[in-house]
């Protein structure tokens, strides 16, 4: 999804995944290599006894290795219900060496490909049935009644944030809770047969918020967005649909006022006047 990392966290990436392949049984397939934010995250394609997978190494400071973000799959793995396609969890591994903390999750090859590659945001109309769209409706309502203590998205933070990004006054306490995914863009959905991908992040989150935030990653797709409201119009055309939108909206403007997803600027604040 990203572009490789400096050579230095290049090399130590390489040579961690290379180690806990061997360690799990598995063969890199291939030269492919799949690169998170900064080189924190390297994925490949390997071969194992029991068939093809996919082997993603995560890599943190050592002191901050662990927590929720390293225990989300492994408790999606544990917690998600048939409805929610994903790949399956085969197997996990984590170590420290030196100043770095390591996960390694081994996970069955998910073949097709992710709507977006390098970014979460839509470019370009994807072509996906109603059995796509079906299946994410039913995902979404699945993934919200799944019980959890973990959390994605805090109150206090939209009490915060939201008069900050949105600047106009509005409620900030939210009208219903329930779990999300956390992070459903565009890049961790494969079609045109859907796959959910990536569940480091998923807890409880304001109601809606994983279609809200689809499309809000759909908006410099107009067809698109209006396709994203049309087929999630049960979770999107509420009022807690709504104020899920303007949480997304807060975060988005947010990572606008640090330099990134500055073409959404204008339409989230397009958006936001249409919500205020």
């Amino acid at each position: 999804m990203y572009s490789e990392p400096e050579p230095n966290t290049a090399e130590r990436m390489r040579e961690a995944h290379a180690t806990v392949a061997t360690m799990l049984g598995a063969t890199a397939n291939g030269s492919h290599e799949s690169w998170g934010w900064r080189g924190r995250t390297l994925s490949r394609p390997v071969t194992t006894a029991s068939g093809e997978g996919w082997l993603r190494l995560v890599s943190a400071p050592a002191e901050k290795a662990g927590g929720k973000l390293w225990e989300g799959p492994q408790e999606a793995e544990r917690l998600m219900p048939p409805a929610v396609p994903r790949a399956r969890l085969r197997g996990r591994h984590t170590w420290t060496e030196d100043e770095h903390g390591y996960l390694a999750e081994l996970y069955d090859r998910i073949t097709v490909p992710a709507i977006t590659t390098h970014e979460p945001t839509l470019r370009k109309a994807p072509d996906l049935d109603d059995a796509w769209w079906n299946g994410l409706s039913t995902a979404l309502d699945a993934i919200a009644a799944v019980p959890s203590n973990r959390v994605a998205v805090r109150q206090e933070y939209l009490d915060r944030a939201m008069p900050q990004f949105l600047g106009t006054p509005v409620d900030t306490k939210v009208p219903a809770w329930t779990t999300a995914h956390g992070d459903l863009h565009w890049a961790n959905l494969t079609g045109p047969t859907l796959t959910i991908l990536d569940w480091e992040g998923w807890g409880t989150a304001p109601a809606g918020y994983d279609a809200a935030l689809l499309h809000s990653y759909s908006l410099l797709v107009p067809d698109t967005a209006t396709e994203v409201r049309q087929r999630l119009g049960h979770i999107l055309d509420t009022p807690v649909g709504r104020f899920a939108e303007l949480v997304v909206i807060t975060e988005l403007l947010q990572t606008v006022s640090r330099g990134d997803n500055l073409d959404l600027n204008g339409p989230l604040r397009a958006r936001l006047s249409e919500l205020t």
